[in-house]
Formats: structure tokens, C-alpha cells, sequence
């Protein structure tokens, strides 16, 4: 294991003001709007609020992105199994999102990704009917990432050596893009930082302030060190996801249950051979899981079932892996799928509009409601779409009577990049030949770090031209250096081993998270803030 670098060399002016600064100006004005909430909805609602000109303040009891927004299956997609619910529409629209995501907004962490629909003789779907749905696909994106179509089950072992053949008749085939949903969250947060919100994690809300029966902001903990203090807003938004009922409850004691949760789980696994393409897998006629290359391993997944728990403890368990492992052996050879593979497991809570019925038939749509209180809630949606969900639920807020938010709203632009735009390609080629005389970084980490950062990849660079020894590995298997670790204290609003190798870095996903890791990031931590 290499040394730890000297923790406080490289310190930046840092991005993110420290939490006392940020305290202090949640607690001494009055905002427009308080989001509570991190994950896909807050933080698109708080980024399009704060381009509009409305004065933004959100905070998230954990960290941003910290429990479902970043437990997704990590695809930019327009839905293919929409279209056997005729859903024609929602599948063009998810289509013109997820080109603007990969062109316009984060072309460094948005990549487009083939994907293959096995048929197997005695399957669910034949070919006909895959390579009909596959070209009615590509056509609704205008064709922009190829034409669908049925290719052969050759074709489909030599770019993916690890599919099953035994029975295989053909393949159809067709392209989405795939994302590191944890980055896009960061970077949406910095966004709209950049934008003028003032934003802080790890800050639970311990109960709503209120004006005669309005309410008008939150009280607050600070879960770091215990201090407690408060935010005035205007208008307050309920986007804590599956904890979405439980505030609504702080509002109003009486607010009856207004969504319902399923859980999707997913098993990370090393992969033995190259994947050039990732699998659509179908189940039955309804369900498909996903194989996908992802960080230098292959992701599976995922479930889909009634969660009724408490949301802190979801997680996957050992049922879930059977089930998932199982459901990859429809299309993947056994060597690929040994349970000594797997790095990593992990699980999430969907919200669904509450109601009967089967989780997995259950609309996925995003719900905007407003309490007693005055207090919006707002649940459902997904990566794909979060610029629109965040201008749809802009677009509420203008119109809730009272709070005059309509008047303070400017119009936004159609598209705004997210920080570090750039092509990774051409990001990693400038790492290599713009480095210090007698410096040198390795092509593995310069391509990993183009991929997560963008262009802010050179301010990476910078510290490690100050600074050698952050330029080291933080594990020897990985591609993640210290000066990731620095840069995610000082302008990523990194404070926990959790929010360092989970979220800000691929160390867990790669199973590189172990214990003598963990106790070195958090010391790297605990001596950078005192530094």
C-alpha cells in the first residue's frame, strides 16, 4: 500500500465554503426557496431555480446523491421496453433529453453505449418482433446513434466473448448512452452553486418553521458536529424522496401515505474478458435485466419489488444477488458470474405514486403536491430527464398562489453545460502532453480522470504538479490518486470515507474499499480540515 501523502500540501481555495460559512448565510437571510433534499430532484429543481434568478438554499440530511440518485443503473436512456406500452411519446421525449445530456450539457460524463437483445431459441421475444421495436427506437432519437436493427449471434460473442451461445439465434441492436450518475449529481450541484444557491449535506431537518400555518422554512442539525440552526425561505420543496411522507407528516400529522417504494438492486462483477457492448436481457415478455461494462467491470441488474422498510436500511441482500446472478445466466457463460467476481452490491428505493397494484406496471412519473401547509413535495423521476423535471417543477413553484416567486423568476436558457464540459479524449491527450518537465502521469489515470471530471481535471493536475506525492494511488489496483481525495475536501463537499470512495471516486464500485483504505481517507480528511 503506498504512504499517504502529506495530507494538508495542495490545499485549494476550495470550491465549497466551509460549513460554518455556510451556516451562517442559510441562517442570517430569508430565500426564495429552501429544496431539502440532494438527490435527481432537488438538485435539478435547485440548479433551474437558481439560473432563474430565485435566491436558493438546499441542504440533504446525508450527503448529495447519497442514497438512491446514486444506486441507479448509471443509463442516460429512452425507455425500450416504453414502447410495449404504446408510450411512443414519453420515449421521444426521453430520447431529446438524452441527446442534450450527451451532446450539450455533459458530454465528459454522459457515453454513448451498444447494447444487444439476445434471442434465444424458446425466448420471450423473436426476432421479428425485437428488430421492429430496436428501428421504431433509433427512429424516435432520429437515428442519431445508428440504425436499430437484428445482427448475428456471432457478431454478438465477438464483441461480447461472455454471452451465452447455446441456443442463440440472433441479436437486436441498438444505442443509449450510460453515465456515472454519482459525478452528474456533483457537478449538477456545483452548477448551481456557480448559479448563486447555497447548499450543505450532511444537515437534517429536525422540524419546519411556520408562519401562523404557512410554512416557512426548516429547523436544522448539523449531523458533522451537532450544531443546530435554521433557514427561512419563502417556499419550501419536500424532495427527500423516499422520505418524502415523512416530512410531509412534520407538515401536517394527519397527511395520509402518498407514494409507495420498490427496491432495485444491482452486483458489480470483475470482468474476465472484454465487453464491447451491454445486454438487454429479456425475462418474460415484461422484464428485462441489464449487463453493462462499467469502470473496468460489468454491472447486473436489476430487481424490481415492494419495499415497505425503513428507506436507511435498504440494501441488497443475499436473495437479491441469487436472483440477480440468475437472471444474468439467461444470457451470460457461468465463469463470468462466480460470486468471487463480485466487488460490490448495492440498492435503491424507486418512488411510485402511491396506489394497487404490481411495483414493477406502476408509472413512472414525477408528482408535484402541495400540503397544508403550503409546502410542495415533489417525488418520482429519473436520471434521464432531470432537466425537465427541474423546469417542470420551476414552472409549479411560479404558479403557487401567495408567494410571488413568479416575479423574481427571469427565463433560463434551453441548454446550460455542467462544469468541466469537454470531450474526455481530448481532456486526456492534453494531461499527457501538457504535464511539467521531468512530471509524468499514467494514461490509465489521465483517461479516468477526463471521464470524471472534464476539463476540471486540469485543476487535478495542477495539485499534482504542486504537489508529486497526491499523484499516487490510493489503492495500487485502481486508477483514483490522492489528489482526488484533496480535491473532493476542498470543492466537492466531500467530509466522510463514505463520500470519498463511494461517491467521489470508483473505489468502492471497484472493490477496493477496504478497511486500511477507509482509515486513511478519513485521517487525509480529519487533518486537511484542520489544516
Amino acid at each position: 500500500m503506498a504512504t499517504i501523502p502529506t495530507l494538508g500540501a495542495g490545499r485549494t481555495t476550495g470550491h465549497a465554503a466551509s460549513r460554518a460559512e455556510t451556516r451562517e448565510l442559510l441562517g442570517k437571510a430569508t430565500y426564495d426557496l429552501l429544496v431539502i433534499g440532494g438527490g435527481i430532484l432537488g438538485t435539478a429543481t435547485a440548479w433551474t431555480a437558481a439560473q432563474s434568478g430565485l435566491k436558493v438554499a438546499m441542504v440533504d440530511a446525508g450527503d448529495f446523491a447519497g442514497a438512491t440518485s446514486s444506486a441507479s443503473s448509471k443509463l442516460v436512456h429512452g425507455g425500450l421496453r416504453y414502447l410495449q406500452t404504446g408510450a411512443v411519446k414519453l420515449v421521444a421525449e426521453n430520447h431529446k433529453e438524452r441527446r442534450a445530456l450527451a451532446t450539450d450539457v455533459a458530454p465528459h460524463l454522459v457515453n454513448p453505449l451498444t447494447f444487444f437483445v439476445p434471442v434465444y431459441k424458446g425466448g420471450p421475444h423473436g426476432a421479428t418482433k425485437l428488430g421492429a421495436g430496436v428501428f421504431l427506437y433509433s427512429a424516435l432519437s432520429a437515428f442519431r446513434d445508428g440504425m436499430g436493427r437484428v445482427s448475428t449471434a456471432a457478431h454478438a460473442a465477438q464483441q461480447v466473448p461472455a454471452l451465452r451461445t447455446e441456443g442463440l439465434r440472433s441479436v437486436a441492436v441498438y444505442g443509449d448512452h450510460q453515465m456515472n450518475d454519482s459525478r452528474v449529481a456533483v457537478m449538477t450541484v456545483r452548477a448551481a452553486v456557480d448559479a448563486g444557491a447555497v447548499v450543505l449535506n450532511h444537515a437534517e431537518v429536525t422540524g419546519l418553521r411556520f408562519t401562523g400555518t404557512r410554512v416557512t422554512g426548516a429547523e436544522l442539525k448539523d449531523r458533522l458536529d451537532g450544531t443546530e440552526f435554521g433557514v427561512n425561505a419563502r417556499l419550501v420543496l419536500n424532495a427527500t424522496g423516499p422520505w418524502v411522507d415523512h416530512l410531509r407528516k412534520m407538515e401536517d400529522a394527519g397527511a395520509a401515505p402518498s407514494i409507495r417504494l420498490s427496491k432495485g438492486a444491482h452486483v458489480v462483477v470483475k470482468r474476465r474478458t472484454p465487453w464491447r457492448a451491454a445486454l438487454t436481457i429479456p425475462i418474460d415478455k415484461y422484464r428485462v435485466s441489464f449487463a453493462i461494462p462499467w469502470e473496468d467491470h460489468v454491472l447486473l441488474g436489476t430487481t424490481d419489488e415492494e419495499y415497505t422498510g425503513d428507506p436507511q436500511d435498504v440494501r441488497a441482500t443475499e436473495a437479491d444477488i441469487d436472483q440477480i446472478l440468475d437472471e444474468a445466466g439467461h444470457a451470460i457463460k457461468d465463469e463470468h458470474l462466480d460470486r468471487d467476481l463480485i466487488t460490490y452490491a448495492f440498492a435503491g428505493l424507486r418512488v411510485l405514486p402511491g396506489g394497487p397494484g404490481d411495483t414493477a406496471a406502476a408509472k413512472r412519473e414525477t408528482v408535484v403536491t402541495e400540503g397544508r401547509g403550503g409546502m410542495l413535495s415533489v417525488a418520482g423521476g429519473k436520471w434521464t430527464t432531470y432537466r425537465h423535471i427541474g423546469r417542470t417543477v420551476l414552472d409549479k413553484l411560479a404558479h403557487v398562489p401567495g408567494t410571488g416567486l413568479a416575479e423574481d423568476m427571469s427565463a433560463i436558457p434551453a441548454t446550460v453545460p455542467l462544469p468541466g464540459v469537454g470531450a474526455p479524449n481530448a481532456v486526456a491527450h492534453r494531461l499527457l502532453i501538457d504535464r511539467e518537465p521531468g512530471s509524468r502521469m499514467e494514461p490509465l489515470v489521465a483517461k479516468h480522470l477526463a471521464s470524471h471530471y472534464g476539463t476540471l481535471s486540469f485543476e487535478i493536475a495542477h495539485l499534482i504538479a504542486e504537489h508529486p506525492e497526491l499523484g499516487d494511488p490510493i489503492h495500487p489496483d485502481g486508477p483514483d490518486v490522492w489528489a482526488q481525495v484533496a480535491y473532493a475536501a476542498d470543492n466537492e463537499w466531500a467530509y466522510t470515507p463514505d463520500d470519498v470512495l463511494r461517491r467521489r471516486t470508483t473505489m468502492t464500485v471497484r472493490g477496493l474499499d477496504t478497511p486500511e483504505i477507509r482509515q486513511q481517507v478519513e485521517a487525509f480528511l480529519a487533518e486537511r480540515k484542520q489544516g
